[in-house]
């Protein structure tokens, strides 16, 4: 199990380099993990989908992630982050050339389906540097890390712009070159954190101790609207701007990667305000904030409302993500925190799973978004009033236990 007890001499040197590679690992997997969504209005028009079909297939490389993160998390606290997000990393390179080469729906959604792997190497990453920091600038440390997000903004900008200028193929091409260098590095030159120890206990015995633990559920539910929502907004604004607002495939996608790029900055922003005034409170707040920007998007009001509107919800979500990692790595037992990782994290994926088909079949039926968007607002309030009223009382405003 990965221990976190202080070895301060040892490990100041490391610490930094240690950030620094697991979130660049992490940005580059996650935009491998975001490759398909940007195409999507090509892969529309090219091969006559509907808008449902288009839902399914940006959605499926977020399913598997989120579950892959189950089992990544896991094997993390036995054989260790070094090792995993290497391999997870080589591993990724495999879909993303199939993909490269797919010319049909059944070919996207087999290689987006494997594709998803890219995606839970977030579990691997988690553990990896919660090891490496003390309690008190975890927050802060795991906000850093979860600024790879910014590789679904990467892909939101430059997937786009390479397929059109030099080809559908490039992007893939690109991305499996730096997963490559990505994993490489990790071999060669990753280093665990001193005084880590192997988990011992079966995968089945480590994870279904850490689902029992009551905070690992709450923050559960909480990252699965948080960082769902990012997700889901992340793969399904750019068909949602070109559909609502009648704006270019380009121009689109480039607005949804403000939206991730804004999310990713506030992430850090969470952590370290969670370190500082307790989790919960930054979390509360986050999901008030949501709320409201939810309820103004769902009438699709004028473009200059609606840019505020959405920038403003991406930077709740991410205050919102960086306060639960925040808490994750305070109040789960260390010897937990891989497992506890990967089922706050699938829980996160799931709920950037079905947010999109929602959408889509909503959308396919009534030719508006309204319904869609008035669900997120009715979810993000109830789970205020949670969070507000039970888990800020339960654990205390500073985040300890109760």
């Amino acid at each position: 199990m990965t221990a976190v007890a202080a070895v301060p001499e040892t490990r100041k040197g490391g610490r930094a380099a240690a950030l620094a590679l697991a979130t660049a690992g992490f940005a580059v997997n996650f935009w491998a993990w975001a490759l398909i969504s940007p195409l999507g209005p090509t892969y529309k028009e090219l091969l006559g989908l509907t808008p449902f079909e288009v839902s399914v297939l940006v959605a499926i490389p977020v399913i598997v992630g989120s579950l892959g993160r189950i089992v990544l998390g896991a094997l993390t606290d036995r054989y260790g982050g070094r090792l995993m997000f290497g391999l997870a990393s080589l591993v990724g390179v495999i879909p993303v050339i199939f993909l490269a080469f797919a010319g049909s729906y059944s070919a996207l959604l087999t290689g987006g389906l494997v594709l998803g792997l890219t995606g839970a190497t977030f579990a691997i990453g988690v553990p990896y540097v919660n090891a490496w920091f003390p309690p008190e600038r975890r927050g802060l440390a795991l906000g850093i890390f979860g600024m790879g997000n910014i590789g679904t903004a990467i892909s939101g900008f430059a997937t786009p712009w390479l397929a059109d200028e030099f080809g559908r193929q490039v992007p893939f091409f690109v991305v499996a070159a730096a997963l490559v260098v990505v994993g490489l590095a990790f071999l060669a030159v990753g280093r665990d954190a001193p005084g880590m120890q192997r988990a011992s206990e079966p995968f089945l015995t480590r994870f279904t101790a850490a689902a029992r633990l009551r905070i690992t559920r709450e923050l559960a539910a909480m990252y699965a609207l948080t960082f769902g929502g990012f997700v889901a907004f992340g793969v399904y604004l750019p068909l949602y701007l070109k559909e609502v607002y009648g704006l270019s495939t380009a121009d689109a996608a480039a607005r949804a990667a403000g939206f991730v790029v804004l999310a990713t900055l506030t992430r850090p922003v969470g952590g370290w305000l969670a370190d500082r005034v307790g989790g919960a409170p930054v979390l509360a707040y986050s999901l008030a904030v949501a709320f409201t920007c939810a309820i103004i998007v769902s009438f699709a009001p004028a473009m200059p409302l609606a840019t505020v509107g959405f920038l403003v919800l991406a930077a709740a979500l991410g205050l919102g993500n960086g306060a639960v990692f925040a808490l994750l790595g305070r109040k789960v037992p260390a010897a937990m925190v891989g497992s506890a990782t990967g089922v706050v994290g699938a829980a996160g994926g799931l709920g950037g799973f079905l947010p999109p088909i929602v959408m889509g079949l909503i959308y396919q039926a009534t030719g508006s978004y309204s319904i869609g968007l008035m669900l997120l607002a009715a979810v993000t309030s109830a789970a205020f009033v949670y969070c507000w009223f039970i888990l800020r009382q339960r654990i205390g405003h500073a985040g300890t236990a109760a």
